[in-house]
């Protein structure tokens, strides 16, 4: 069977913590809501990935999708671009059971 190649968009979530000093509650969560980017994260834990869609691509689809979402590497040659899938090993997978 012939491998094709699928686009999988997520939503991955982030439990985020950040310790304000502040005279009230509703400030310490309005400078989070507020914020412009300069708050010290605390810490995070990865909560859960949710696939959004899948759909399958072309080749070509793929070339321009990759020069819209990264287009820092546009001038990337299209072999590195193709590096940048990733590939099921269905022989390796089969192996083990």
């Amino acid at each position: 069977m012939e491998k094709k190649l699928y686009l999988v968009e997520t939503v991955s979530m982030f439990r985020m913590r950040y310790v304000i000093e502040a005279k009230d509650p509703t400030h310490a969560e309005d400078e989070v809501v507020c914020n412009t980017g300069d708050l010290a994260e605390f810490s995070q834990k990865h909560i859960d990935e949710c696939i959004t869609s899948t759909r399958e691509l072309t080749q070509e689809e793929y070339i321009k999708l990759f020069d819209v979402d990264n287009d820092y590497l546009a001038s990337w040659q299209q072999e590195q671009k193709f590096k940048m899938i990733n590939k099921i090993d269905y022989e390796e997978d089969s192996s083990n059971g």
